[in-house]
């Protein structure tokens, strides 16, 4: 099926949704979609229940990440998605710290 007639003729979505980003189905046992939901957009949120990325679900869908970005923004905005942020990477050390580190290193092999 043409991506335009999947999105509704809409080239970009509402909102900005990043390959990594996490979506979540929001109460996916008490909540049913309209009857009006695509296929797709039936399959993106099954797919939802469990915590699952923007890339990932497009690759499982068969889609390009745009046409499923459109589709999770507008289940987001209906509130039968939700997002999840990517794990914040960890906080690199001081760079005066790794310094020293590296000085007593050399230190130690030259004794």
């Amino acid at each position: 099926m043409r991506p335009y007639v999947l999105t509704g003729g809409r080239a970009r979505p509402r909102q900005r949704l990043a390959v990594e980003t996490l979506l979540e189905s929001v109460d996916p046992d008490g909540t049913e979609l309209p009857v009006t939901a695509s296929r797709q957009e039936r399959m993106l949120w099954q797919m939802c229940r469990n915590r699952i990325s923007v890339a990932e679900s497009a690759a499982h869908l068969g889609l390009s990440v745009s046409v499923v970005t459109i589709l999770a923004c507008d289940l987001i905005d209906a509130g039968y998605l939700t997002t999840r942020s990517q794990v914040p990477k960890a906080q690199l050390p001081d760079v005066h710290i790794l310094q020293e580190v590296l000085d007593g290193l050399r230190r130690q092999l030259s004794a």
